[in-house]
């Protein structure tokens, strides 16, 4: 599953690590200034160099605007550096640079990286914490206390926050899956409609192919909500429902715009792939049955378009489907259950002697 959270390459992302690492360096610079904290000479050169570091490394960061998984992995363990050379650089480690300090990578990594990221780095920071705190003990057993305190810690946090975003992450996930469902069919509805023509759009100029929309209204449904009831209308549309899903191609949308009437939305070669496809939904339809036996017909109407650049694909794709609409209600006034197609005819000039009326081809 695509982490919903973690996200790193979204700009928020960047900017978010971006500010910790400001924040972070400014935070340290602190020290610089306050007597009696930092050893003096090498150490005291060696602790200003990693608090520049810290705010020089959120430049490209904001710069960018993006981040990847493994810049952010890297960065996470660049923290756990920069807290032990804060360590060595401190005349008294357990009063002047606690392991507290570790919980921005350790949140970082609970929040934006991967459970072997995040196993890594609660590995280093028990290292870590091992090589900053000990020389400030002097016997094993309270060192190794102080180690399991603080790591213990900092990693338990860390859990805890991972398994808190992963949760979120399923129920925006449920969220996002129902919102673009329609609860009686389990078909996808008109905003998943409309989110998928971009894609559908770019696909068909990029292949050379045409968008098809298939219109698809039941015959006499309300003559049967009327005499069998809203129940076995309901019944009659889960099974219609599923007799579609079985038939239209894997890349093809299916959806529920509304009462009785669906919409497929498909790339086709030409208008004949178009009509064969619905000729298939319309013999699907008619023999899909509810277990008490009740069943419909369809009639289906088919709007074909060449996808332009520099269109809105939403406004194309209503256009679209208002065609198909068109198409769907003549073959309503043919007589149900039968396909009729929406097209549209360009004049072409005839050829040098060719003395045929001018021919019409389809735009659509």
């Amino acid at each position: 599953m695509t982490s919903t959270l973690r996200g790193t390459d979204h700009p928020v992302a960047a900017r978010t690590l971006a500010a910790l690492l400001v924040l972070g360096g400014l935070m340290g610079s602190v020290n610089l200034f306050l007597p009696g904290v930092l050893l003096p000479g090498v150490r005291e050169w060696v602790y200003a160099t990693a608090m520049a570091f810290c705010v020089l490394a959120a430049i490209p960061l904001v710069v960018r605007g993006r981040v990847s998984p493994r810049h952010t992995f890297g960065l996470v363990l660049l923290g756990d550096l920069i807290y032990l050379v804060v360590a060595y650089c401190t005349v008294d480690p357990l009063r002047f640079a606690t392991p507290l300090m570790l919980l921005f990578p350790a949140f970082v990594a609970a929040w934006f990286l991967g459970r072997w990221e995040l196993g890594v780095n609660m590995l280093v920071t028990t290292g870590v914490c091992l090589a900053a705190l000990w020389p400030s003990h002097d016997d094993a057993v309270g060192l190794g206390v102080q180690v399991g305190v603080s790591a213990g810690m900092l990693n338990a946090c860390a859990g805890g926050v991972f398994v808190l975003r992963r949760r979120i992450e399923r129920l925006l996930s449920e969220t996002q899956t129902l919102s673009h469902l329609d609860p009686l069919t389990g078909l996808f509805n008109r905003r998943y409609l409309v989110e998928q023509a971009p894609r559908m759009w770019r696909q068909a100029r990029r292949d050379g192919t045409r968008v098809a929309a298939m219109v698809l209204d039941l015959d006499h449904f309300k003559r049967l909500n009327d005499a069998h009831g809203h129940a076995a209308g309901d019944a009659v549309l889960r099974a219609v429902s599923g007799s579609l899903t079985a038939t239209v191609r894997p890349a093809d949308v299916l959806a529920r715009t509304g009462g009785e009437e669906l919409v497929v939305l498909g790339l086709v070669a030409d208008p004949d792939e178009a009509a064969h496809l619905a000729e298939r939904l319309r013999t699907a339809v008619s023999g899909s049955r509810t277990p008490d036996g009740h069943g419909v017909t369809a009639s289906i109407g088919i709007a074909l378009t060449r996808p332009v650049d520099g269109e809105d694909a939403a406004d194309a794709l209503w256009r679209l489907v208002d065609r198909a609409d068109a198409a769907m209600y003549e073959a309503k006034q043919q007589g149900r259950d039968r396909v009729a197609s929406m097209w549209v005819p360009r004049a072409r000039a005839p050829l040098p002697g060719e003395n045929d009326p001018a021919a019409a081809t389809d735009v659509g």
